[in-house]
């Protein structure tokens, strides 16, 4: 599958929170589709991020009900939406969920650490290391795919909006935004106690 060529417009804006932390991120376990929840850790980053984007916005000449406000359906994302919008005094549910930035999918992968998986299919392990982008898990998604699904949605953005999502959405974000090669887009580092402010052809972090 081809990505759409998208991007931003000239002077709007996206802002990309990863969701807080859960159990699985901290052991290494690959997350994707399942539906795993934020931890202590992943609840303290959420609020981190609620008091630094209401420091942000006016930095960025954007106040919060001038925005689109979406998260991932999966519930990770959704209670630090929630939680950022009541660090902000926001209703925490003054928002609605975008299927198209749900995670990357791991299929039979899913909950499984790298080191587990090499033990039992190294051979598929060397092959997504070779090419982490186009590399299809058995019953899952390439990030080539992600770009697909997210870039999508992103060509058809008409506002500045905050989206609450994950780490593989960020990292195809950063392609189809910043124009980071596909080489080099999934090893990128995706912080979940930063705000991501993408523009045409740039990304600040706060």
């Amino acid at each position: 599958m081809s990505a759409p060529d998208t991007g931003l417009a000239d002077g709007r804006i996206l802002i990309h929170i990863r969701h807080g932390e859960t159990d699985w991120n901290a052991e290494a376990r690959l997350q994707g589709e399942s539906d795993v929840p934020i931890n202590a850790r992943g609840r303290d980053q959420a609020r981190r991020n609620g008091a630094r984007l209401a420091e942000v916005l006016p930095l960025l000449e954007r106040t919060a009900d001038g925005l689109d406000w979406l998260a991932s359906p999966l519930s990770r994302a959704r209670e630090t939406m929630e939680i950022v919008r009541s660090e902000m005094g926001l209703d925490p549910a003054g928002y609605r969920t975008e299927d198209s930035v749900r995670e990357l999918a791991f299929g039979k992968w899913r909950g499984h650490t790298i080191k587990e998986l090499k033990a039992v299919d190294p051979e598929a392990v060397r092959a997504r290391r070779n090419d982490k982008w186009g590399f299809v898990p058995p019953g899952g998604e390439s990030y080539a795919d992600l770009t697909v699904r997210v870039g999508a949605w992103l060509s058809g953005l008409e506002r500045d909006s905050v989206v609450v999502a994950h780490g593989g959405v960020y990292r195809v974000l950063h392609h189809l935004i910043v124009g980071t090669p596909p080489a080099e887009a999934p090893g990128l580092h995706a912080p979940q106690d930063r705000i991501a402010v993408f523009r045409a052809g740039a990304v600040d972090l706060f």
